[in-house]
């Protein structure tokens, strides 16, 4: 059946001759690289413009730096930095000198050792947990039977919104989010003024690595094609 809306996840064809790959490629009927072509334009105008343009074109170049051989060809390539280095990098590549750190207070020690790198690599960092501004749960409407312990009769919530406006106030000029939990990030990104990036999503059960599901999709967690 064929969809108006793309479905690339789904692509029939081979990544390398794909159209998005290569000029004479191949896509499905819905491929959005063919049919929105009106949409393409606005968005490469948007990205070549005078506000965009200086962090779209540094963002394609930390992403080509993390790879060696580059020179050898597409078999030999091969990656050599891990994600905290690359957003150092790229936070020097644009001259941000003040990082904001939002972090979860599950990883709290994790945070810290974050918190101290960037410092020793020169910026200014303000880092605020989760938990900033200690509101209790029950103002959301939740009840204690809701809460992560049950038997706390006052728990405080996550406040992403607080942590984006500290980020704001303190005047960060790249926000690095970390463990924040499902939704809870959502509401950080949408209320952020600089712009957000992400080191470590929250994944409770498999340490931070929510990917081990999907790699694990046909064994361990193959019941999470039935919920």
């Amino acid at each position: 059946m064929s969809r108006s809306y793309p479905q690339c996840a789904l692509c029939p064809y081979e990544w390398l001759e794909r159209y998005c790959r290569k000029p004479g490629g191949k896509g499905p009927e819905n491929c959005p690289s063919i049919r929105m072509g009106d949409t393409l334009e606005r968005a490469s105008a948007a990205t070549l413009s005078e506000a965009m343009l200086p962090f779209a074109r540094e963002a394609s170049r930390q992403e080509g730096d993390g790879y060696a051989n580059s020179d050898k060809g597409y078999a030999e390539v091969k990656p050599c930095k891990p994600r905290i280095q690359e957003i150092i990098e790229f936070a020097r590549r644009m001259n941000y000198k003040r990082l904001g750190l939002a972090f979860c207070v599950g990883v709290r020690s994790e945070a810290k050792v974050v918190h101290e790198l960037f410092e020793s690599a020169g910026f200014e960092v303000a880092s605020v947990v989760c938990k900033a501004g200690r509101v209790p749960k029950s103002a959301l409407g939740l009840t204690q039977a809701e809460h992560v312990d049950a038997t706390c009769e006052i728990e405080t919530m996550c406040n992403p919104v607080f942590q984006a406006e500290v980020a704001n106030d303190s005047g960060v000029e790249l926000n690095v989010l970390l463990g924040l939990c499902v939704g809870h990030e959502s509401l950080f990104i949408m209320q952020a003024k600089a712009p957000v990036t992400v080191l470590a999503v929250k994944d409770r059960v498999l340490a931070h690595n929510p990917l081990g599901a999907v790699y694990q999709i046909d064994a361990y967690y193959r019941y999470l094609k039935n919920i």
